[in-house]
């Protein structure tokens, strides 16, 4: 099976190890996997700020480099949902592109996802016994693609324990440019979400699909001294297997 991976701007500058544990983590289940150079961001910020014309050269771009692609996979769920639920969205009245945009859309998945629903594999090993992990649902993976259990069975299949956490689903605030226009608001509702988090000493590390949020959540852990890791969930799964 061959997998086009996108690396997303987020994993590219902040969690190359993350990056790195996916292309790995794939190669481990037998894909075949290739990185086009060309790739660059998916065009989500704009399209989130209403510069919709500027999304679609990125988006047509993007479509340009992916098209040949058997399945394009993604660390992140805010960009696969750009890719699939997005640009068929910004397309909507122009038939060429909407039938591109449709195709991608078709073949792209976050990556827990990918190795659920299309590589059939809910055991990646044991390397996570004994691990207590607080896990954080973004917004796009959970609520635009319906993605919550494929993360959650890799983890608890390879020994980790989930922690009973309130706001697991809870917004963090982040929201991409929603942080930057009302950073009051996020951070208010990032220390929320972190104050129903069970006794920070018997957690081992927090981790999501979503680079924004991790970011975003680490900030303000460091900021308040919760002393508690937080790891992207591509490292976490390829760890899974060691």
């Amino acid at each position: 099976m061959k997998v086009t991976f996108f690396v997303t701007c987020l994993a590219d500058q902040f969690f190359a190890e993350a990056g790195v544990a996916a292309v790995k983590l794939l190669r481990h289940l037998g894909c075949t996997v290739e990185f086009p150079q060309g790739q660059t961001c998916c065009g989500q910020p704009a399209y989130n700020a209403g510069y919709w014309a500027e999304a679609r050269q990125v988006a047509e771009y993007t479509l340009g480099v992916f098209e040949n692609a058997q399945y394009v996979v993604l660390p992140s769920g805010s960009c696969t949902t750009m890719l699939r639920a997005f640009y068929p969205e910004l397309y909507r009245e122009q038939p060429r592109m909407f039938a591109r945009a449709e195709a991608l859309s078709h073949k792209t998945f976050e990556l827990a996802e990918f190795i659920v629903k299309v590589l059939g594999v809910n055991h990646l090993g044991q390397g996570l016994q004994g691990r207590r992990i607080a896990y954080h649902h973004g917004c796009h993976a959970l609520r635009e693609l319906g993605i919550k259990q494929e993360p959650l069975t890799l983890l608890r299949n390879a020994g980790a324990e989930i922690v009973d956490w309130a706001a697991t689903e809870e917004c963090c605030g982040f929201g991409g440019l929603f942080s930057v226009k009302l950073p009051e608001v996020a951070l208010s509702m990032a220390d929320r979400k972190l104050s129903t988090l069970p006794a920070q000493s018997q957690i081992d590390f927090l981790t999501s699909a979503d680079g924004g949020c991790i970011l975003h959540l680490a900030g303000r852990i460091e900021n308040r001294g919760l002393g508690l890791a937080v790891r992207p969930l591509a490292s976490v799964l390829w760890e899974a297997t060691q």
